[in-house]
């Protein structure tokens, strides 16, 4: 297990990445979505609706994991973080989606009126992830170490992923 201080993890909460979170339906099953999100260093917020599934989720179990990874097969690292979370609703909910829709949308973006104000409306709640449990992957490193940089000298090795 790794910390959220690891070099290749905070590389992940601080880059503009998209990041798959995982929320427990009522069924046991599991609901994945992609969200963008923001790390203060402690906790990561995740801008969304109240009425959203993953809301809905965390209000009635109060867990979570979230998982960044490059998306790149050449240099295919990742972290993958779970914890407890919350919903917080309000004033601070606003200043939180405020940091993730600046993260993510340009000024320009910010200051369309058919753009920045109806995300935030839209994101009336931000979920708090407070992380319990941190693991990270580099198969850059499984390059070197397994293959003997075989993927690394071989870039048709690795067939292109859709875009």
């Amino acid at each position: 297990m790794t910390s959220l201080s690891d070099a290749l993890v905070r590389q992940l909460l601080e880059g503009r990445f998209i990041a798959s979170l995982a929320t427990e339906l009522p069924n046991g099953s599991i609901h994945m979505v992609a969200v963008w999100f923001w790390f203060d260093g402690t906790h990561i917020y995740v801008a969304t609706s109240s009425r959203s599934r993953k809301a809905r989720d965390i209000q009635a179990n109060g867990k979570a994991s979230l998982m960044i990874d490059s998306r790149d097969p050449a240099a295919s690292f990742g972290v993958t973080i779970a914890g407890n979370a919350e919903v917080v609703t309000g004033e601070s909910s606003k200043k939180w989606n405020a940091q993730v829709h600046n993260k993510y949308l340009s000024q320009a973006a910010l200051a369309d009126p058919k753009v920045g104000p109806v995300f935030a409306a839209w994101d009336d709640v931000t979920i708090r992830l407070t992380p319990t449990w941190v693991i990270a992957w580099d198969m850059r490193e499984a390059d070197e170490q397994v293959f003997g940089g075989a993927m690394r000298n071989n870039p048709t090795y690795l067939l292109p992923l859709e875009r």
